[in-house]
């Protein structure tokens, strides 16, 4: 299992090795002692499986508040996206900054986000199956999320907002400007 950060250091890419032969492939998808060691010390306590039938289907900016703030890996099982996750941790070097990253099921590579992130992602093509791991159970009460295409986050879905599908509840999300500081960053620290 190879780990790499991304343009957003906290929120790393991962790439199983995948065993195959003419009868497919195998694939270990969660090693938990195999993220560790790689410094995802994450306990996940729940599994989601979306499907979404249309190819501009939008799903974000989530993420939920202390004390239900969820940690997440995702990958695709069938299909691709793209897969936005936009740093929220108030006083972060890349405070508002975003990392795009596709993720498909030819590769089978996942994306890992930790608390104090806002994820979204948009489907390239339909019947897109996306499987991800949280941290902390759903919570209305702790649940909030950023206007997908907020101008100020720059983001490029590579579709127009008339393309775009979403839910009536991400079309009313509030802009990144009226953001609450719920995440504070905490650069590590050094041991001498």
């Amino acid at each position: 299992m190879q780990v790499t950060a991304t343009d957003l250091p906290d929120v790393k890419l991962i790439t199983p090795k995948r065993f195959g032969d003419e009868r497919g492939f195998l694939s270990e998808v969660y090693q938990r002692d195999a993220l560790r060691s790689a410094g995802i010390t994450a306990e996940f306590v729940q599994d989601n499986h979306t499907f979404s039938a249309n190819a501009e289907t939008v799903r974000g900016l989530h993420y939920q508040i202390p004390p239900a703030a969820q940690a997440k890996l995702v990958f695709v099982v069938h299909g691709a996206i793209i897969d936005v996750v936009v740093d929220i941790r108030w006083g972060s070097p890349t405070y508002g900054h975003h990392v795009r990253v596709k993720l498909d099921d030819k590769l089978g590579q996942q994306l890992f986000i930790p608390e104090g992130f806002a994820h979204g992602f948009r489907t390239l093509f339909p019947n897109t199956q996306v499987y991800y791991k949280i941290s902390a159970l759903y919570s209305q009460e702790c649940e909030r999320g950023i206007l997908w295409n907020d101008p100020q986050l720059g983001i490029d879905w590579q579709l127009t907002a008339d393309q775009a599908i979403l839910s009536d509840r991400d079309r009313r999300h509030p802009p990144f400007e009226s953001l609450e500081r719920f995440f504070h960053y905490q650069a590590a620290s050094s041991h001498d």
